[in-house]
């Protein structure tokens, strides 16, 4: 700008104030800055592991568990549906069968579904270290938080040393789930007479009855996608 254009900041202000006014608006109004909606899909899928921000629910039964959820959910806001008692799913497998990409493949296939959802996730051996008693952290809180939460994905059950601080904290979150009916998504390498011994009668007759299971089979998916890997490169040299 030369310095024959430049006017007083005063004067300035006073032309955009007449401006604004002869435009029909307030010049003295706070202008609103409101944040653009991301879709339920973009927003569900910032929270899920990089790993499975793609995964599908493919298997026939948890896609039937994503169907019955979301036809049972209570309408909300524009008609879209909320989550609502239901089913709970126990995901049955040895390692590498893909029961992680089952459960995570469930929450993408509920949120596209347009399913309004609160949901979180945790591994049953970061579920004991979060839970764990030390100074200044409210673990009482944080466990009545999983148990409420609408939707709750419990990776690796099992896989945790056992203990009977690890019981009775298992039994706490299930049990009050289970009487809240719930949707507990549940994966696990052990069959229920195994499961039986690590977490208990009480967890395990619980579990019985409030999940419907499903069974995962065959060979380890991190090893075969790693053959292939290696396979590729070979070839390449």
């Amino acid at each position: 700008m030369r310095d024959h254009d430049a006017q007083p900041v005063g004067g300035l202000a006073r032309r955009l104030a007449g401006i604004l006014a002869a435009r029909g608006q307030d010049p003295t109004a706070q202008p609103s800055y409101e944040p653009e909606r991301l879709p339920a899909l973009e927003l569900g899928e910032a929270r899920i592991p990089a790993r499975y921000q793609r995964a599908v629910a493919d298997h026939p039964a948890v896609a039937a568990w994503v169907r019955e959820v979301a036809d049972g959910g209570r309408p909300g806001p524009q008609g879209a549906p909320g989550l609502a008692e239901g089913r709970s799913l126990l995901i049955v497998g040895t390692t590498g069968t893909g029961k992680t990409h089952q459960a995570y493949g469930a929450v993408r296939s509920l949120l596209i579904a347009g399913v309004r959802l609160r949901w979180k996730a945790i591994t049953a051996a970061d579920l004991y270290a979060e839970l764990r008693p030390r100074p200044g952290h409210d673990g009482e809180r944080e466990l009545m938080d999983l148990a409420r939460c609408p939707l709750l994905i419990i990776d690796d059950l099992g896989a945790a040393k056992y203990s009977e601080w690890t019981e009775e904290i298992t039994m706490r979150l299930i049990n009050r789930r289970y009487n809240a009916m719930l949707p507990t998504l549940i994966t696990t390498n052990l069959g229920m007479a195994d499961l039986r011994t690590h977490i208990g009668d009480r967890v395990a007759s619980r579990l019985t009855e409030m999940t419907d299971r499903v069974i995962l089979d065959g060979p380890d998916r991190r090893r075969a996608l790693a053959a292939e890997r290696h396979a590729s490169a070979a070839a390449r040299t």
